[in-house]
């Protein structure tokens, strides 16, 4: 496996910065945060450090993105853009999958093949509901990534936070049972999952056992943890906004046994990418703190991925 991180927590530094802080700090890769830019609707989105159109439209400029990333021999794991393809707004949604496929062809023009995201989902509708339109959105997406031979990674994270979530949350592909409803109706090499345990800790998942489950379809992973603080469970119930009883942390500072899942990541004879990602608001209070959240997590991750 190879130790990256996610791009999107270093908001206040270029590209080349980001680069220069991985390749001194010895990670082995990147996912590169590739929002349209200026366009923020929550915290760690609207960051770019790669701009997908610019890509499609400046050899330059794309070939000074893959001779960076060589020169500082960081390798980019895939271009993250993690939206709600499926708002319920259509204007917004057409918007949000035209630059969705504008950041699979730049995968492809960068050569690095991996696409990180959501499947989204409209809230307000019901699980079945949203498979439908899961079937009505998704196959012209998953056609480009299969012609661009671009891998389209799902994260598992429900999107479902605070109030404005509410009732449904964002991203519809978070059990191991509508993955296999998903995969039902978009069969297709190309799809995946990008992997977070943290997610399922709170929804009192199981995280180890879906790795052996889906071995053929974890096409990248993520290190985070989330701490679920029991007494605030009990007063507020599992129903509650999850913020209200649980916390994203780094890795170690958390409930996840990180020992176990690397291990059942080897055992399947995963090799791929593995990027922190840092979403611990102890670490907020300044560039320098996000940046250190990345050492401390390496230091820590360093001890099953090497």
């Amino acid at each position: 496996m190879k130790l990256g991180f996610v791009s999107a927590i270093l908001d206040q530094s270029s590209y080349e910065e980001m680069m220069d802080f991985a390749s001194a700090n010895g990670f082995e890769c990147v996912e590169v945060a590739c929002w349209p830019s200026g366009k923020a609707e929550r915290r760690y989105a609207g960051v770019s450090h790669i701009d997908a159109e610019r890509v499609l439209e400046d050899a330059k400029y794309a070939d000074r993105i893959i001779d960076y990333a060589r020169e500082k021999r960081v390798e980019l794991s895939s271009l993250a853009f993690y939206p709600n393809t499926m708002d319920p707004d259509p204007q917004k949604r057409e918007g949000i999958i035209e630059h969705l496929k504008n950041v699979i062809l730049a995968s492809s023009r960068l050569k690095v093949g991996m696409v990180t995201t959501f499947i989204g989902r409209d809230q307000t509708k019901t699980v079945e509901e949203n498979l439908k339109l899961v079937k009505e959105i998704w196959p012209p997406i998953i056609e480009m990534a299969e012609r661009e031979n671009v891998k389209i990674a799902i994260e598992n994270c429900p999107m479902l936070f605070g109030p404005d979530q509410w009732p449904g949350g964002q991203n519809l592909m978070t059990t191991p049972d509508i993955w296999k409803k998903v995969f039902e109706i978009l069969p297709s090499k190309n799809l995946g999952i990008n992997y977070d345990p943290s997610h399922f800790v709170w929804q009192m998942i199981d995280y180890v056992k879906p790795i052996y489950e889906f071995r053929d379809k974890i096409f990248h992973v993520h290190y985070k943890d989330i701490k679920v603080y029991e007494e605030k469970r009990n007063q507020v119930g599992i129903m509650a906004y999850p913020l209200d009883f649980m916390s994203p942390k780094l890795p170690g500072l958390g409930d996840v046994d990180w020992g176990k899942y690397v291990s059942a990541l080897t055992d399947i004879g995963y090799e791929g990418y593995s990027c922190i990602e840092v979403e611990d608001k102890a670490f907020e209070k300044s560039p320098d703190d996000a940046k250190k959240a990345l050492v401390l997590s390496a230091v820590y991750l360093r001890n099953f991925v090497i």
